[in-house]
């Protein structure tokens, strides 16, 4: 042995490859790829982080106090039960090191959010995949895949790429049919865009169980991406085995900062939660008569699914929409490569879009017949 070798399990990880920020010689882009809100952050966000700046060559308050408290007042939660981590997949990273060992099992849906296999492999575990119906996780198929060594059970909901989501009733026989000794990890990443009356983030199904965790983000709706801020609820046992390895200082002062004036700022989230309501059916139904399949989405983006005739495919649209300055994301590594993502943008950028896919279909069909 020449060099030092990593553990087994470590090379077999495809590490996360974010979508493209932009394209080189277009004029104006629009970066629709990473789920971002058009709205970007909160003023009030802003003004804490201008506020703050003479702060940083102090260290953070260690337990990110009030934020949680911030939080838990929004929400209605025990501060004492929330954790803070930098994005929410910190907090996925710590529960697989808290929960799963060597051979132990991370389950999760199909289609789900890729960290999910990357925590289960860097923990020393096993990844297992329940198909999914329709695009959308099923019940029965992760019960049915559920063994002793199962430890974790993720499930986001809604669901990155797909846009599908499970009604609580179902998220909630899933969480009655787990054993005790299993976890059940509900990824509500994008859970303030979701105006369905028989959804239910999670924080009813952490109060009822001792076995249920619910992870959130300020990358979305609240638009602090760059700052890297999420958080978890979940059981007391639960919380207190995750501060234990959480590294220390895991969330910056000014993360914490402007995470508090965002989760105050409702009037912010209001107005994306009315933007999206408004373009993504006018995206939907715009693509959808382009001949283009849409699927169905709760969240803030949709998945078009394109043909897999040459000359028309989704790799085909990439390069096509590149070129104009339009970056979608490219779903591939989800087993979706027939499909484009699209992140509900500005009413340019969604209108931009529609007229280049427009083009594009028009341009492909014009070849076609020669």
């Amino acid at each position: 042995m020449t060099r030092p070798i990593p553990r087994p399990g470590v090379l077999d990880i495809d590490a996360y490859v974010p979508g493209k920020a932009g394209t080189p010689g277009a004029g104006r882009v629009f970066k629709l790829s990473a789920n971002e809100t058009p709205l970007g952050p909160s003023p009030a966000a802003v003004q804490a982080l201008r506020d703050m700046a003479h702060q940083i060559a102090i260290y953070p308050e260690g337990s990110s106090a009030a934020l949680r408290e911030a939080v838990g007042a929004r929400y209605g939660l025990d501060p004492a039960r929330i954790i803070m981590g930098a994005g929410s997949d910190n907090i996925l990273e710590l529960l697989a090191l808290a929960y799963i060992g060597p051979g132990d099992e991370g389950l999760y849906s199909q289609y789900g959010f890729l960290e999910y296999k990357i925590v289960t492999l860097a923990a020393g575990g096993v990844p297992v995949v329940a198909p999914e119906t329709d695009y959308t996780a099923n019940v029965d198929a992760i019960l049915e895949r559920v063994t002793e060594k199962t430890k974790i059970v993720f499930l986001a909901n809604p669901n990155n790429p797909t846009g599908s989501y499970l009604p609580a009733a179902e998220v909630e026989r899933l969480a009655k049919g787990l054993p005790a000794r299993t976890l059940l990890v509900l990824d509500a990443a994008y859970a303030e865009y979701v105006m369905r009356a028989d959804y239910e983030a999670g924080i009813a199904l952490v109060d009822a169980h001792e076995n249920v965790v619910m992870t959130r983000t300020f990358s979305k709706i609240y638009g602090l991406a760059g700052v890297r801020l999420g958080w978890g609820y979940g059981p007391a046992h639960v919380i207190d085995s995750l501060n234990r390895i959480r590294s220390p200082f895991n969330v910056s002062s000014a993360a914490s900062i402007a995470g508090v004036a965002a989760v105050q700022d409702t009037a912010h989230v209001a107005a994306a939660v009315a933007h999206n309501e408004k373009w993504l059916p006018w995206l939907t139904r715009e693509i959808s008569g382009l001949g283009l399949e849409v699927l169905p989405s709760v969240g803030n983006f949709i998945a078009i699914r394109f043909p897999q005739t040459p000359g028309r495919t989704a790799a085909d649209a990439d390069r096509f929409l590149t070129a104009r300055g339009l970056v979608l994301r490219a779903i591939g590594a989800y087993g979706m490569g027939e499909f484009l993502r699209l992140t509900i943008g500005s009413q340019e950028a969604n209108e931009a879009v529609v007229a280049a896919l427009g083009d594009f279909m028009s341009d492909r069909k014009a070849a076609a017949n020669g």
